[in-house]
C-alpha cells in the first residue's frame, strides 16, 4: 500500500481538503456573518426589529439547511459549471460548499450575539450609542467566544461536507475513499482517509477551542 504514488495521492487529498474546507469557511463567513447579524438584530427581540427582513432571511436560511448536501451539490451543477467553468475538483466543490455553509454560520452567528447580556446592550444604548457603533463595540466583542466556538463547528462541519463531495469527484480525502476505499474495495486506504479525516477535525476543534478559552474573560 505504502507506494511513493500512494502516499504522494494521500498528501494531495489532505491539501485538497484543507484548501476546501479553509476557503469554504472563509467565504462562508463574509455572506453568513452579516446575515447572521442582521438576523439577531432584527429579531423581535433584538435591538432594531424589522419583521420583514428577519423573515425573509430566516425563511432563506430554512430552506437552503432543509436540503441534504448531496442532493444541494447535484442541483447546484449547472450553476457551478457557470462559475467556476467546471463541475468537479476541489475549486469547483467550494462553490456549494459555500452557499449550505452560510445560512448555516448564519444562525451560529444569530445564536451567538443572542447570548449577549440585555444588560450591556441598555447601557450602550443609554449611553448614545448608534446600532453599528452597538454591533461593533458590543455585540461582536461580546459574543467573540462564543463566535470562535461556532467558527470551531462550521469548519469541522464543511469539513465533512467535502467529503461527501467526493461521491460526484470533489476531490480530496472524500474523493480518494470513494474512488478507492469504495469502488476497487481498497478499504487499507478507506481507513487511512477516516483516520485522516478524525485527524484533521480534531486539530480544528483543538485549535477553535484552545482559542477560545484564551478569550473567555469568565476562565480568567
Amino acid at each position: 500500500m505504502w507506494t511513493r504514488e500512494i502516499i504522494k495521492m494521500l498528501m494531495e487529498g489532505i491539501f485538497d481538503t484543507l484548501y476546501m474546507t479553509l476557503v469554504s469557511t472563509f467565504m462562508g463567513y463574509v455572506i453568513g456573518l452579516p446575515m447572521g447579524i442582521v438576523l439577531a438584530v432584527t429579531d423581535k427581540q433584538g435591538i432594531k426589529p424589522n419583521k420583514f427582513i428577519y423573515k425573509l432571511l430566516d425563511f432563506i436560511a430554512n430552506v437552503i439547511r432543509s436540503i441534504p448536501f448531496l442532493i444541494l451539490l447535484i442541483v447546484l451543477i449547472p450553476f457551478t459549471k457557470l462559475v467556476v467553468g467546471r463541475s468537479y475538483g476541489s475549486t469547483a466543490t467550494i462553490v456549494p460548499l459555500v452557499i449550505a455553509a452560510a445560512p448555516f454560520i448564519a444562525r451560529l452567528v444569530e445564536s451567538s450575539i443572542q447570548e449577549v447580556d440585555k444588560g450591556v446592550i441598555e447601557a450602550a444604548e443609554s449611553m448614545g450609542a448608534g446600532t453599528f457603533t452597538i454591533i461593533r463595540k458590543v455585540l461582536l466583542v461580546e459574543a467573540r467566544t462564543s463566535l470562535l466556538v461556532g467558527v470551531t463547528i462550521a469548519t469541522g462541519t464543511i469539513l465533512g461536507y467535502s467529503a461527501m463531495a467526493g461521491i460526484v469527484g470533489g476531490g480530496g480525502l472524500g474523493d480518494i475513499a470513494i474512488r478507492y476505499g469504495y469502488n476497487r474495495y481498497q478499504s487499507d486506504i478507506m481507513l487511512v482517509t477516516i483516520v485522516l479525516l478524525i485527524i484533521l477535525v480534531q486539530l480544528f476543534q483543538g485549535l477553535g477551542m484552545m482559542l477560545s478559552n484564551k478569550l473567555d474573560k469568565r476562565k480568567r
